[in-house]
């Protein structure tokens, strides 16, 4: 519960309203009742504020307009709204113990207030900061070090020598640090390379659930800085991930590869390895990226949804793609025998040059 008035002052918002209006709770534009507030950050939108009857809106200068409701005015309203969702967070919060179930090295390191749930191991010479928060069923493996105010959500498992930075989120059922997918054959025979690398979390991340980052396997896979991670993304050895760089689900980047910052990357999406991409670039869902990104900007590959009858039609063509780039050819071969030596194509014949 909270005034339209401290909400205002939280968004650095200016209010055009009641301040005392009680807030209650987020809802969507078209849910949202007197005790509520919501947002509206796109034109395309802007007919729905018709029938809106919530309590407060965030909205920017421009959209607000001849709207007669309580409104706060921001400069970028999803921001804003992204800004003021924490208070009405239902996550309860967690009492600041150390559960009695838990297994706790003698040689670990505890920083003050760090919380640590029921059946959790926390394993030698590891250094958990002053408000870290492990989860039920965690498990952290020796020379680990996690930074202040991170938490670690139920049955997260992170293995050896395996560095978080601080204020980073790892949802439950995620792997970090776990072998990457290194093998030498011999004679039909796979052999393993032992994975000898760490894996380097940076500040501000937030990794979903079930995800799978490798180690590295002789240097070190690197998490950079404010980077966010979707559920169900797999990041394999030696891949370095730049800074505030956001994977949507089901992401996958073979080893060696260097995403670079700022980027952002839609679901189904993969990277070949040993492949570099340029800072600020937009890869659209199921990009298959095979080789180096030089310049930044959006990039597609996936094809779009059609009717299956086109479809199938569609692919029927391709494969008969190198089929007809062979024509084509002799077809330009044809073309070039009719055609007088040295000639300008002017000259072609059926070219009108009565002028």
């Amino acid at each position: 519960m909270i005034t339209a008035g401290r909400i205002a002052a939280l968004v650095g918002g200016v209010l055009r309203g009641d301040a005392a209006r009680v807030i209650t709770r987020l809802a969507a534009i078209e849910q949202a009742g007197e005790n509520a507030v919501t947002f509206l950050s796109d034109k395309k939108h802007r007919p729905l504020l018709t029938d809106c009857t919530a309590g407060v809106v965030l909205l920017k200068e421009s959209l607000a307009g001849d709207y007669t409701g309580d409104v706060i005015v921001v400069e970028d309203a999803y921001l804003a709204f992204a800004t003021i969702s924490s208070v009405f967070d239902p996550e309860p919060p967690v009492a600041i113990d150390i559960h009695p179930s838990a297994v706790v090295a003698d040689t670990a390191t505890l920083g003050e207030g760090v919380v640590i749930g029921a059946h959790a191991v926390i394993g030698a010479h590891v250094t958990l900061a002053a408000g870290v928060r492990i989860g039920p069923n965690v498990t952290i493996g020796d020379g680990s070090m996690i930074g202040a105010d991170s938490w670690l959500y139920p049955n997260v498992t992170v293995y050896h020598q395996v560095i978080v930075g601080s204020r980073c989120r790892i949802h439950s059922g995620s792997v970090l640090g776990s072998h990457g997918f290194g093998y030498a054959n011999h004679q039909g025979n796979w052999s393993k390379i032992a994975q000898i690398g760490r894996l380097v979390i940076g500040d501000d991340v937030e990794i979903g659930a079930n995800c799978a980052v490798d180690r590295g396997a002789i240097e070190d896979t690197v998490i950079e800085d404010g980077v966010k991670i979707d559920n169900l993304v797999h990041i394999a050895h030696n891949v370095r991930i730049g800074a505030h760089t956001a994977l949507a689900g089901q992401v996958g980047i073979s080893g060696s590869t260097s995403i670079g910052h700022h980027t952002m990357v839609g679901g189904q999406s993969g990277f070949a390895g040993h492949l570099t991409t340029a800072p600020g670039t937009i890869f659209t869902g199921q990009c298959m990226v095979t080789g180096n990104v030089t310049e930044p900007g959006m990039y597609s590959s996936g094809t779009g949804l059609s009717p299956a009858k086109s479809w199938r039609k569609m692919v029927a063509r391709m494969r008969h793609i190198d089929e007809l780039h062979k024509q084509v050819q002799q077809l330009e071969k044809r073309l070039e025998n009719l055609l007088p030596s040295g000639n300008e194509a002017s000259d072609a014949p059926g070219k009108d040059d009565s002028n």
